[in-house]
C-alpha cells in the first residue's frame, strides 16, 4: 500500500486489507508511507499492534512509484496485491485474486471498481466518474458484472514472474504509473484480467477543486506516458484536448474575427447539450438529487484533463525522443517464497 497523508481513510482501507480471509500465516502487508504529516503513521503503527505480518516502511519519494517499487523489493511473496489508501477492498480481495492467478492464462487480475462519495458533492463526483460521458471507455468504471481480458485494472495483482520480467514502476510518473505499467506488460504479451468477483470501492473527492486538480495531473503525465509509449493511446484520450484547444482557440481569434466568437458559442453550446444529455441519464440511475451538480463535474473532468494535456505538451514539448524508463534504484530483487 503506498500511502500519502491518508489519515481519514487509512484505518478503513487498510483495516479491510487485514481483514481478509486469506491465511493470515501467508500475508504480509507493507505499508509504503510518503513521509506523511497528518498522522497516517501512528495509525499504521497503531494497528500494528499484535499484527507481525505488518509492516511500515518509509518511502522518502512520497510518490506511488516510489513507494510501490520500495515495497516490492522488500515483499516475499509470489504474488503482489497493490492496493491503494483512498479505497476499500471485499473481504475476499486477495483469495480471489490467487485464484485467478492459479488458473494460470493470466499475470495480472483487477475487478470492476465502485466509486463511492461520502458527502453529497463526493456521490456526484463518484456518479460522473462513473459515467461513460466521464470517463470515456474505461472498463473497469463503467463494466458490471462481466469478466474480460482488458487494457488496465485498479488495485491489481501480479504474478512475481511478471514483475520480475517487467521490472518496476516508473518513478518518473507522478501520475499514470498504471497505465505505463499495464502497457508494458501487454507488450510484453501479458494478459490482464477484468474479473466480475473481485470487488473493490474507490471513494472520490469531495469537491470540485480537489477533482479539477487530480484530472489535471492525470492530463499532464498523461503526456510523458505517450510519449513513452504511443501506440498505448487511444481517440478518446485526445477529446478533452481538442475540447480545450478549441475554446481557447476560438476566444484568441473572437478579437479579430467574427468566427471566433461563433467558434465558441458554438462548441459551447454543443458541449452543454451533450453534458445536460449525460447528467440526465447518470441522474436517472444515481438519483435525481445529483442532477444540479452532474454538468459542472463533467465539465471539471474534462477541462481539467484537456487543459493539463496541453500544459504536458507545452512542458514536456523537447521530450519527444526521451523513451527511457525511469527504475530508480533498478529492478525489484526478491526471494521467491511462496505466500503473498
Amino acid at each position: 500500500m503506498p500511502v500519502r497523508n491518508e489519515a481519514n481513510f487509512i484505518a478503513r482501507s487498510l483495516g479491510r486489507v487485514l481483514s481478509q480471509d486469506y491465511p493470515e500465516d501467508r500475508l504480509e502487508v507493507i505499508v509504503a508511507d510518503g513521509m506523511s504529516t497528518d498522522g497516517t503513521r501512528e495509525i499504521v503503527r497503531s494497528l500494528q499492534a499484535g499484527r507481525p505480518n505488518l509492516r511500515l516502511i518509509d518511502n522518502p519519494g512520497r510518490i506511488v512509484p516510489t513507494g510501490l517499487n520500495a515495497a516490492i523489493s522488500q515483499a516475499k511473496g509470489e504474488v503482489i496485491v497493490r492496493v491503494d489508501g483512498h479505497c476499500e477492498i471485499e473481504q475476499d480481495y486477495v483469495r480471489r485474486c490467487v485464484e485467478h492467478l492459479s488458473r494460470g492464462g493470466v499475470d495480472c487480475v483487477g475487478g470492476p471498481l465502485e466509486t463511492v462519495g461520502d458527502t453529497f458533492v463526493a456521490r456526484g463526483i463518484a456518479a460522473a466518474m462513473s459515467s461513460p460521458f466521464g470517463v470515456g471507455g474505461s472498463a473497469f468504471r463503467t463494466t458490471r458484472g462481466k469478466t474480460m481480458l482488458a487494457d488496465t485494472v485498479p488495485f491489481p495483482s501480479f504474478t512475481r514472474a511478471i514483475i520480475e520480467r517487467a521490472g518496476p514502476f516508473d518513478e518518473e510518473l507522478v501520475r499514470n504509473q498504471d497505465d505505463e505499467y499495464s502497457y508494458r506488460l501487454r507488450r510484453m504479451g501479458a494478459k490482464i484480467l477484468l474479473a466480475a468477483d473481485v470487488r473493490s470501492r474507490y471513494y472520490s473527492r469531495n469537491s470540485l477543486s480537489s477533482l479539477g486538480r487530480q484530472y489535471f495531473q492525470y492530463g499532464l503525465w498523461k503526456v510523458r506516458v505517450m510519449q513513452k509509449h504511443g501506440r498505448q493511446m487511444q481517440v478518446r484520450q485526445f477529446i478533452p484536448l481538442a475540447f480545450v484547444v478549441a475554446l481557447l482557440g476560438s476566444l484568441i481569434v473572437a478579437p479579430f474575427h467574427p468566427a471566433g466568437g461563433w467558434g465558441f458559442v458554438s462548441v459551447s453550446a454543443c458541449y452543454l447539450v451533450a453534458a445536460a444529455a449525460a447528467s440526465l441519464l447518470t441522474a436517472r440511475k444515481a438519483g435525481w438529487a445529483l442532477l444540479p451538480l452532474l454538468p459542472a463535474t463533467f465539465a471539471t473532468l474534462h477541462l481539467s484533463y484537456g487543459a493539463g494535456f496541453l500544459v504536458g505538451l507545452i512542458k514536456h514539448w523537447n521530450r519527444w525522443g526521451d523513451r527511457e524508463t525511469n527504475w530508480g534504484q533498478g529492478r525489484p530483487q526478491v526471494p521467491g517464497v511462496k505466500q503473498v
